[in-house]
């Protein structure tokens, strides 16, 4: 019996340390972890052979557990979607083309955030969709925060519909099939995960946005930058892509998100309003842009840029390459170094300092926020608290930490896609959803081969596919799955379903389902969606056991229940991605979260009992 209470005892402090983040989530699994090595070493459970059932190689069987194999690999899947941007353009050109109905648009996009979960994992696709939501509360005239909470919330609710929308879903699916219970299929639970998908869908978008307070957000400067432009240099040769652009309105079509502040031609300085003008052959740009904008011109039409990469040695001097060629920016890591006090750049242009020559980066762009400037990049002398905005391989770039003229922004650090590979990764993204749906082969084969395809084409490389396995997931579930073990074979969880049906005593399964659905929907907004769902897994099928009823049904409770994650910030990840841009408080989740967790969950006590026919008499 010791066993078992100290067992919960562990259970609880690692949820208590959860729920507070006193300490790191990853040093709280390690800590319950081992506290379950040490206990079950001095007080082994005996099993009919004399063994210790709960040794080392059982507690630290999550590690290797299948279920956990396929959500990294997953992960590495959406990585590489991401990182080739093959969701991002589809996304922007109906965003581009539909502009003119803003509210279609919007709906749009929710429904092909909703559909595009069902099969991949929502962290990407909130990342790609963030400054598209943005761009699209701009242009219904409202506060970012009236998309941004609405947009997690979606691509939750949409990966609650297949087996691997979302890896609560697998970790499922994996511990029932270790209890012996039957497979569970890609789409078992898809026609009542989409039902409460919808009505929570309808609340997200029709009632939710209102109960949100407007408020100014990051991320609107984000789409209205003001003091966040950085003034780049275009230079106009034979085979530039600009030349013979004509102004529409004082505007460049070619340079949609970018201002031109001044166009130097030849002994003459032009200034705006730039109105029916051509540009011609030597012409040099000064334009104000974002970062954004300027990381979509390298990454989609780098020849924009090409007499700067020119310069860099980037790009041919024989002056070949033609508008087609792609130029060899893909992979560049860019990232922000502010000029520090005491810089030795100080007063100086970045040609007089030999930037690159130092450094191996190549300056893109330079900010200044207290005052707007009109001159040539080559003519700016910088000042302390100027950001330069760096392109470089990603050693030059971290050899930055070092400089003591400049600051490099770690937050700052992005690498530039390859939009060049985003046919093959839509075409192995594909075959990795036909090849699971259809049964044809196991999905962590397929997540495996389809994160291995990825690799062996070039849509990313080991380093990025290193950096899409999230270290949290590995050890919280890998923990998780150790105090679930603990919690079955020392009969724990037979005592924890036993309670809980000698509370419900005389209840009916579907007032006993409908209880374990809100307990589980209330733990996962304090613990981890993944710990939760494994531990509560067992305690699932030992209670539909207890009273007769089954078991997948509980399991399907589990899945939806797990997934509710809509209360707090720190239920989910891309709760804590939209909190910045949206710049919600902690409260805003719990005001907006907890009607729609209400919700499911009395949408799901429904619809549950009519969908899988259960009976309402005790």
């Amino acid at each position: 019996m010791i066993q078992i209470w100290v067992t919960y005892a562990i259970i609880a402090a690692a949820v208590l340390s959860y729920a507070l983040e006193r300490v790191t989530m990853e040093l709280t699994s390690i800590a319950a972890l081992g506290a379950l090595l040490i206990f079950f070493h001095f007080f082994p459970v005996t099993g009919a052979g004399g063994g210790n059932l709960l040794g080392p190689d059982t507690l630290l069987e999550g590690f290797a557990n299948p279920a956990l194999i396929a959500v990294i690999a997953l992960l590495v899947v959406g990585q590489a979607m991401f990182q080739t941007g093959a969701l991002e353009t589809p996304a922007r050109m109906a965003l581009e083309y539909g502009g003119k109905f803003p509210k279609l648009i919007a709906l749009g996009a929710f429904a092909l955030v909703f559909l595009v979960s069902a099969f991949m994992n929502n962290t990407p696709i909130v990342v790609i969709f963030i400054p598209i939501m943005a761009v699209i509360a701009e242009r219904l005239n409202q506060g970012v925060n009236r998309v941004m909470m609405p947009l997690s919330f979606i691509a939750i609710l949409g990966g609650m519909t297949t087996l691997i929308g979302s890896s609560t879903n697998l970790l499922v699916a994996g511990t029932a099939a270790r209890l012996g219970i039957a497979e569970i299929g890609f789409f078992d639970f898809t026609v009542i995960g989409i039902m409460l998908g919808v009505i929570g869908c309808v609340y997200v978008i029709g009632i939710m946005p209102k109960m949100l307070p407007q408020r100014p957000s990051l991320a609107g400067e984000m789409v209205n930058p003001s003091g966040k432009q950085f003034i780049v240099q275009i230079e106009i040769d034979e085979n530039h892509p600009l030349l013979g652009e004509r102004s529409v309105a004082g505007f460049f079509r070619a340079l949609p998100d970018a201002t031109v502040r001044m166009i130097e031609r030849g002994e003459k300085t032009l200034l705006p309003p730039f109105d029916n003008m051509t540009l011609q052959y030597g012409d040099i740009l000064l334009v104000a842009t974002t970062r954004k904008a300027l990381q979509e011109i390298m990454a989609e039409r780098p020849q924009i840029m090409a007499g700067v990469l020119r310069g860099a040695g980037l790009s041919p001097e024989d002056g070949s390459d033609r508008p087609s060629r792609p130029l060899p920016t893909a992979g560049r890591t860019i990232a922000e170094a502010m000029i520090a006090p005491g810089s030795r750049m100080i007063g100086r242009t970045i040609e007089q300092i030999g930037f690159r020559h130092q450094t191996g980066c190549l300056v893109l762009g330079i900010q200044r926020r207290s005052r707007m400037i009109r001159a040539r990049m080559d003519e700016i002398r910088l000042e302390p608290g100027d950001v330069l905005l760096v392109m470089g391989k990603a050693h030059e770039v971290a050899s930055l930490r070092d400089s003591r003229d400049v600051v490099l922004l770690e937050w700052s650090t992005t690498t530039l896609p390859d939009r060049t590979h985003a046919p093959r990764a839509r075409v192995i993204f594909g075959l990795v959803i036909l090849a699971s749906a259809t049964g044809l082969i196991p999905i962590v084969v397929a997540a495996l081969c389809g994160a291995g395809l990825m690799i062996a084409t070039g849509c990313l490389n080991i380093r990025q596919a290193a950096r899409a396995i999230d270290r949290r997931i590995l050890l919280i579930v890998a923990a998780a799955i150790a105090m679930g073990k603990a919690l079955e074979l020392t009969g724990g969880a037979n005592i924890g379903a036993a309670t809980l049906v000698d509370l419900l005593d005389g209840m009916s399964v579907p007032v006993i389902l409908s209880a374990f659905f809100l307990m589980v929907a209330l733990m996962t907004n304090l613990l981890s969606n993944n710990a939760t769902a494994v531990l509560f897994a067992p305690i699932a099928v030992s209670t539909a056991t207890t009273i007769g009823a089954d078991p997948k049904i509980f399991l399907y409770a589990l899945i939806f229940a797990a997934n509710c994650s809509f209360a707090t910030p720190i239920a989910y990840q891309t709760n804590l991605l939209v909190m910045v841009p949206g710049h919600y408080r902690f409260s805003d989740f719990i005001r907006a979260g907890i009607p729609l967790l209400i919700l499911v969950w009395l949408s799901f006590s429904i619809l549950a009992p009519w969908y899988y026919d259960l009976s309402w008499q005790p």
